[in-house]
């Protein structure tokens, strides 16, 4: 029975078309990872096109460090921003920095649920620190550690005009040009940073540590 032709025609018919029809389907997978790849070689190598949806990104850690690192950033950039040699403390610093922190939370924070079986549901503690919780801290880093010009505006009504502003007005100064700045990079983000073919060198030396460095090297510590 097993050497019916009646009976192996069809099956032999069935499998190769599924056959077929997985082999389109790793095609369009492919074409469609090599359609958001990057036609630069350094990008490509260093960027990956796929992502892990499990993964939370917006945790209570990354609130905590993430607003911790942008005030001290900014706080540190600004104050020896004004010295005859001044001191600028980077965002990579605080992206090699809050990985320990980070860890040591996943650690020590409780993973209670609070308000378990409502739509309100959350925890301190969702699991291992991840590599999204740590892009997210650094761009919380990234934004702190920027110059913010408007502050050279206020300082030189004070110091040249010799005008006095209140912290009202100071404040709605900088605020404006921040914002402004923010509205014009989503503007054009469709034009500077969604294309596959724009790249940034800058930013691929902190890619490579988010990916090969800080998470991989640790997780070789801890394992020894």
């Amino acid at each position: 029975m097993a050497n019916d032709p009646e009976i192996n025609a069809p099956l032999s018919s069935y499998l190769l078309e599924r056959r077929h029809h997985n082999n389109d389907a790793i095609s369009e997978a492919e074409n469609s990872l090599a359609g958001e790849n990057s036609p630069i070689e350094q990008v490509a190598l260093t960027v990956a096109v796929s992502d892990d949806p499990s993964l939370p990104s917006f945790t209570f850690r990354t609130w905590i460090l993430g607003t911790l690192a942008c005030v001290l950033l900014s706080f540190l950039n600004q104050f020896f921003g004004f010295r005859r040699e001044p001191l600028s403390v980077t965002a990579i610093s605080a992206q090699i920095a809050v990985v320990p922190a980070g860890h040591l939370m996943a650690a020590v924070v409780t993973r209670r649920v609070f308000m378990k079986g409502t739509k309100w549901e959350f925890t301190l503690n969702p699991g291992k620190f991840n590599v999204k919780e740590h892009v997210v801290i650094t761009i919380f880093a990234s934004s702190g550690a920027a110059s913010v010009y408007a502050i050279y505006f206020v300082s030189a009504v004070k110091v040249f005009y010799r005008k006095e502003l209140t912290v009202l007005a100071g404040l709605l100064v900088v605020i404006t040009t921040q914002v402004l700045g923010f509205g014009w990079a989503g503007i054009f983000r469709r034009y500077l940073v969604e294309p596959a073919t724009m790249w940034w060198p800058q930013n691929l030396v902190q890619v490579s540590l988010f990916r090969y460095g800080a998470h991989y090297q640790l997780h070789i510590c801890l394992k020894c």
